[in-house]
């Protein structure tokens, strides 16, 4: 396959493209979707499948949920796409209690994906503020029947994303909205990344740090840090928290010992107190230190640009504490 340098948000593009050509039951379904999108990710969609295949909704999750539902029992692929990963929460009733459980009580598939910009944007002059700036993944992650996926780079984005409209299971898809502008080499055609394959975007010695999503990022700029330092990161990017890359946690954590995890979401009850609790569980005696998490702060993301760069993990705090476990 020849490769391209394409952005975060030309992959995703890409993929769906690929996806609707190749399968006239692929659709998209969402608020501005024929405008292309708050982020233009389905821009000029409209003029090449056309509205039966573009179809722009009301301002209704829950409207949009229970439509890509029931299309997908009948043999379709929708593909939803709620403007916000904040704004999900009016169909959550149906995405969790319908849509979730629906396969197990029926034994029938349902191959639906939703799609849904997540996480915080920040610039010289705001953030994106309380309303659009959340990291959601855990609600989902603890609600069975829905797989997880948190793309971090294009390569990745395009082979989760052919990999979750193949799949037979609803699927929630969160872009990382910092990352849209993103570039790296990205094949042409389809290939898939597999769900539930963790990857060592770096191998490193001292400590590791498990992540997934923006922070991966972050975390190779810190490692790049430390290693001026003498002191070997290794960052292993979960790709997916549903289904879980148990044996590649594991692994990283025997061979470093000492282990970091960090991700964009509150503190409390977020998916780093899950992944604490495995390797506590799990490698408890492979660890030399205790397991650190670099995580937002316990409050709603501020709008002043400061105060949000003081709540939301960033690559100082997390240089920091790798530094601090690497001398435990």
């Amino acid at each position: 396959m020849s490769m391209r340098n394409l952005t975060y948000r030309a992959a995703i593009r890409e993929a769906m493209q690929e996806a609707m050509r190749a399968d006239e039951s692929v659709f998209i379904l969402g608020e501005d979707v024929e405008y292309g999108g708050v982020y233009a990710v389905t821009r000029d969609f409209l003029e090449e499948f056309g509205p039966n295949r573009i179809v722009d909704t009301p301002i209704a999750e829950s409207a949009i949920i229970g439509a890509a539902h029931g299309a997908a029992l009948v043999g379709m692929r929708p593909i939803a796409e709620i403007q916000f990963a904040d704004f999900i929460t009016p169909a959550l009733d149906l995405l969790f209690n319908m849509t979730a459980k629906y396969h197990y009580r029926t034994r029938t598939p349902v191959p639906m994906v939703i799609r849904a910009p997540a996480g915080a944007i920040l610039s010289p002059t705001g953030s994106t503020g309380p309303f659009h700036s959340q990291a959601p993944e855990a609600w989902y992650a603890h609600n069975p029947g829905i797989k997880v996926v948190l793309p971090a780079n294009p390569y990745d984005a395009k082979g989760l994303l052919h990999a979750a409209i193949d799949d037979q299971n609803p699927v929630l898809f969160l872009e990382q909205k910092g990352l849209y502008n993103l570039k790296g080499n990205v094949p042409q055609g389809k290939y898939v990344v597999p769900l539930g394959e963790a990857n060592v975007v770096r191998e490193g010695t001292d400590v590791s740090v498990i992540t997934y999503g923006a922070m991966v990022p972050m975390a190779l700029e810190s490692a790049e840090i430390l290693a001026a330092d003498n002191i070997s990161v290794e960052i292993l990017d979960l790709r997916t928290i549903v289904p879980l890359d148990i044996p590649a946690i594991l692994s990283t954590t025997r061979k470093t010992g000492k282990v970091v995890i960090a991700h964009e979401a509150t503190r409390t009850a977020g998916f780093g107190a899950e992944l604490a609790a495995l390797i506590a569980e799990e490698a408890f005696e492979d660890l030399d230190g205790p397991i650190m998490r670099v995580t937002a702060a316990d409050v709603p993301i501020p709008a002043a640009p400061q105060l949000a760069d003081y709540v939301l993990p960033n690559v100082v705090k997390l240089t920091n504490a790798i530094r601090k476990l690497e001398a435990y």
